[in-house]
């Protein structure tokens, strides 16, 4: 990859550069701090490598003419522009405010999934933002919506996240431009644009792939591209896009009809057959326009088993050291599983529930994952917003409805992410309501081990769990989940290089060592940002100089307080089952 133009604690105009953020074909995007001592995103634009259709008739860049234009909560606001000269070029940049977040993409990436709920938040957002856009007196198209392009915002919610990268917006009328070059997903490029068009529709055309990307974890219509020649790769996806859509899972927790022919309608390859305005799509995503049925590929109709899946991978032995809870989990819980019949000889039931916790970002979503493909039994994956309803007892029922799926495809792992947002202690809530659905919990997972179910609570603060959910025959084994050791975080490194271009030697031990007190997901990333390196810089294989490099760049998310406070909460777990006499098998001894 080639150098940024500036570095770290170098001046662009009158802002300090703290951090290079992204490179691309004619553009820079960097961190920095202005005078007034508050944290901005700045944008330099080589104004040689610009495309004809992003300037405008006077000479202006038009990414900078319409972001000086928006006002809107989900929209980066405009601070100012300037332009400067180095090394013999010309250069453009502008500020907009900072956002302390990440992207969609690297959400994704991080918890590996991502609810029918949260895709429904984030696609009602960015259709607001882009009802604001198409109705400004002059209508602006963003031409480029995709996950990489939305920023969330660490300290607010998903509908609070913002559109960025206006680097290819147009005027619509001015929009003509046939995509070109490698900025461009051409999976979320909408007919039209292929043939250097672009209009309010081609934008909800994206939404549409978004949201089916963001619910399967792949772009609408996939085809392998590198099977394929420059000159016949537009060809290839337009012959894909003949076929029905495919609904690669029915299975998930929340999808309906509704959402499915949504989806499909917002995808099709007929323009008039799609939304028509953003406002009509968040009608359709909220249930106040009714959308008929379309052609599917596959099962057109929602499964009956809304959330359950039995997990295909390789268990344990993906999971980067912890052995000695692997061993316990072996020895605690998936014998007990396995041959229920034996246990009960000696007395022992399957558990209703255990509870694993830990400083975030360490694996435990992941953890159990891989215990459910250990034992081979179906899986379950609820979040807060599964079971969250406006209604009075609304989530209380959605709460047993839950339970009473787990049961009709026992044996099941119901796996509860976020456990404290479910059971939050008692004492803490506001409302009648809230404390029935925390009951009704409590109720269920009352002898659900005699029906098959085991539940798994994750959590990164189990502090904050009602302290009848944590007792004896409901969430009572407790296990930590640290922060990767060496070991693992050397066999981390190897399982995420595993199935990518590698160059020889990689030094692992120095990267363990570098990466000290560093999270799973941490280091994913660190291997994720090693292979934007190697592909931005178009390399063979990812070196041990990029990896250094994506490892010098990226800052732990795990602070010691954090780490001190998550060992302390250990310790009191630790300590408390010593006093009620439980083994760490959770019995009595």
């Amino acid at each position: 990859m080639a150098q940024f133009v500036f570095d770290k604690k170098q001046k662009i105009g009158t802002y300090v550069v703290l951090f290079p953020i992204n490179q691309g074909t004619y553009a820079e995007t960097y961190r920095v701090k202005g005078a007034d001592g508050k944290l901005r995103f700045l944008k330099l634009i080589n104004k040689a490598k610009l495309q004809p259709s992003q300037m405008d008739g006077d000479g202006r860049i038009v990414e900078i003419e319409i972001s000086k234009l928006l006002k809107h909560h989900n929209i980066c606001s405009f601070v100012e522009d300037g332009e400067l000269v180095n090394r013999g070029q010309l250069y453009a940049y502008f500020v907009t405010e900072f956002v302390s977040g990440e992207t969609v993409a690297q959400r994704v990436t991080r918890e590996q999934r991502c609810s029918v709920y949260d895709a429904k938040q984030i696609a009602l957002a960015v259709l607001d933002a882009l009802k604001y856009l198409h109705t400004m007196s002059t209508p602006i198209l963003h031409n480029e919506v995709t996950i990489q392009n939305l920023m969330l915002d660490l300290n607010g919610e998903l509908k609070d996240l913002k559109l960025i990268d206006f680097g290819h917006a147009q005027f619509l009328d001015h929009a003509g431009t046939r995509p070109k070059g490698s900025d461009w997903n051409p999976f979320y490029l909408a007919p039209e644009r292929f043939n250097g068009v672009s209009c309010v529709q081609s934008d909800l055309y994206a939404v549409g792939c978004m949201l089916y990307h963001l619910l399967f974890g792949v772009t609408p219509w996939y085809v392998d591209l590198s099977r394929f020649d420059a000159a016949h790769v537009i060809d290839a996806i337009l012959d894909e896009r003949q076929k029905p859509l495919k609904m690669l899972n029915m299975d998930l927790y929340g999808l309906d009809e509704q959402l499915i022919n949504t989806i499909v309608k917002a995808t099709s390859q007929d323009i008039d057959q799609r939304f028509q305005t953003a406002d009509e799509f968040i009608k359709a995503i909220k249930g106040e326009l009714k959308v008929e049925g379309r052609q599917v590929g596959g099962n057109a109709s929602p499964a009956k088993k809304a959330a359950t899946l039995r997990p295909r991978g390789n268990g344990f032995a993906d999971v980067a050291g912890m052995d000695e809870l692997k061993a316990r989990m072996r020895t605690e819980i998936i014998k007990v599983l396995k041959d229920p019949e034996r246990a009960k000889q000696f007395g022992i039931t399957i558990p209703n529930g255990i509870l694993l916790y830990g400083p975030p970002g360490c694996g435990k979503t992941f953890f159990a994952q891989k215990l459910a493909e250990e034992i081979g039994c179906n899986f379950m994956y609820i979040k807060c917003s599964d079971v969250a309803s406006p209604y009075i007892h609304g989530g209380q029922e959605k709460i047993a409805a839950v339970f009473n799926e787990a049961r009709e495809n026992a044996p099941t792992l119901l796996f509860l992410d976020e456990v404290e947002a479910m059971i939050m202690d008692r004492s803490k809530h506001n409302n009648v309501s809230e404390s029935g659905e925390v009951n009704e919990f409590l109720a269920q997972l009352n002898n659900c081990g005699e029906d098959g179910v085991t539940v798994i609570g994750a959590t990164n603060k189990p502090d904050m769990i009602d302290e009848a959910a944590l007792r004896s025959g409901r969430l009572a084994l407790h296990y930590y989940i640290p922060q990767p050791s060496f070991e693992a975080r050397k066999q981390l490194f190897e399982i995420n290089l595993k199935k990518r271009a590698v160059d020889l030697g990689i030094d692992y031990d120095k990267l363990a060592t570098m990466t000290e007190n560093y999270s799973c997901s941490d280091i994913k990333e660190i291997v994720d940002n090693a292979g934007r390196i190697a592909f931005g810089s178009d390399s063979d294989c990812i070196t041990q100089t990029m990896l250094e490099t994506a490892c010098a760049n990226l800052k732990s998310h795990l602070t010691l307080d954090v780490i001190r406070k998550h060992e302390a909460i250990r310790d009191g777990f630790e300590s408390e089952d010593k006093q009620q006499g439980r083994t760490p098998m959770g019995f009595k001894k």
